[in-house]
């Protein structure tokens, strides 16, 4: 057996004609190179056959009676189960608006009858090993996700009993204490629950990257009230003061994957911000049907060739003054993007920054 019989088989191909001689004729083709093929002289067996088990590819004939080829790909394309395999259409006609229309409806390659069977075996190699490339692509993904998940749950326990531990022991030992004992503790404590955050950051980019959402109109109200709840310690901490409108406009959103935005922007704003921190939040109404959120800060703004990299997946600007900006900022562009939204930013040195987020509005009945 040669190496590309060897390759190719345990692949599968349907091939689907209503003419016995074509069917016979590609089936010796691909049969004799090691692949295991499947016949369906119609469009009904076939939708049959590829749900029953589905092949690894399919080449597909245009003109048949009853379901034609195009038919056939739709309905191949519209189940979760079949969607995934290639289709190669064959077919006689070879004017450019047939051989258009099958490629908008999923197909991978269009072959013209009558073909050369050279023609015809060098495309399915090429299409089987890419597909099998693709399916080895995905379960590694799939296998490096489940070990990332794997990794961050096991790592997060750690740290959470290495920052506890540090905090019952400042409690503890508070009046009774070696000189700079408490100093390190606290430390000790700050870097557990930073590894912590950097964990649940993670966490949270890979299930946006993986999960799909319909986005639904979304009262922010509860929805900043939630984050400003979330972010309470770090208020009474920076001694920051919130200004809230008194009503928000409509959006379309996914009200968890917002709240996240909001605890990053004022997260920042909180520590980035004055000395007290003053921030203001807002909303206002686009053109083009979209809403503007935003959160102003007081602090020392941003220089303009700086805000260019702010929402660059794992940038950094300056590491000592700006360390959170990076993975957070990441976090929000992916999370507005998938919501049909931008963000942005608008700073000058000496005058705060603003940061805003962009959704659909809601429009009224």
């Amino acid at each position: 057996m040669s190496q590309q019989q060897s390759a190719t088989r345990q692949a599968s191909i349907l091939i689907v004609d209503d003419t016995p001689d074509n069917l016979r004729l590609l089936s010796n083709i691909l049969g004799r190179a090691g692949y295991r093929i499947r016949a369906a002289r119609n469009g009904r067996i076939a939708l049959t056959s590829a749900q029953a088990i589905p092949p690894d590819l399919i080449l597909l004939d245009i003109m048949m009676p009853d379901l034609d080829g195009f038919d056939v790909c739709r309905r191949l394309k519209a189940s979760e189960q079949t969607r995934h395999i290639p289709i190669i259409f064959i077919s006689a006609l070879d004017d450019v608006q047939n051989i258009v229309k099958s490629f908008s409806l999923g197909g991978i390659d269009y072959i013209t009858k009558p073909f050369q069977a050279e023609e015809v075996l060098a495309r399915v190699n090429s299409h089987v090993a890419l597909h099998r490339l693709q399916n080895n692509l995905k379960e590694q993904v799939a296998e490096l996700d489940a070990f990332a998940h794997t990794v961050a749950h096991d790592l997060k326990n750690p740290l959470a009993f290495i920052a506890g531990l540090a905090e019952y022991i400042q409690l503890e030992y508070a009046d009774n204490s070696p000189e700079g004992l408490l100093e390190l503790l606290q430390k000790i404590e700050d870097a557990g629950h930073r590894g912590i955050n950097i964990i649940d950051a993670l966490l949270l980019l890979a299930s946006i990257r993986k999960e799909d959402v319909v986005p639904i109109p979304v009262d922010m109200a509860p929805i900043v009230a939630h984050a400003r709840d979330r972010l309470a310690h770090m208020i009474h901490e920076y001694q920051g003061k919130l200004i809230l409108p008194t009503q928000w406009p409509l959006a379309y959103g996914h009200s968890a994957w917002i709240e996240e935005v909001w605890v990053n922007y004022l997260s920042n704003g909180l520590k980035y911000g004055g000395c007290p921190p003053r921030i203001e939040l807002g909303a206002e109404e686009q053109t083009e049907g979209m809403v503007r959120f935003w959160v102003k800060d007081n602090g020392p703004g941003i220089p303009v060739e700086k805000q260019t990299i702010l929402f660059t997946e794992f940038g950094r600007l300056n590491q000592l003054r700006i360390e959170g900006y990076g993975l957070g900022l990441s976090i929000v562009q992916r999370i507005v993007h998938k919501l049909g939204g931008q963000v942005g930013v608008f700073s000058q040195p000496g005058e705060g920054s603003l940061f805003y987020f962009d959704l659909p509005a809601v429009e009224a009945s």
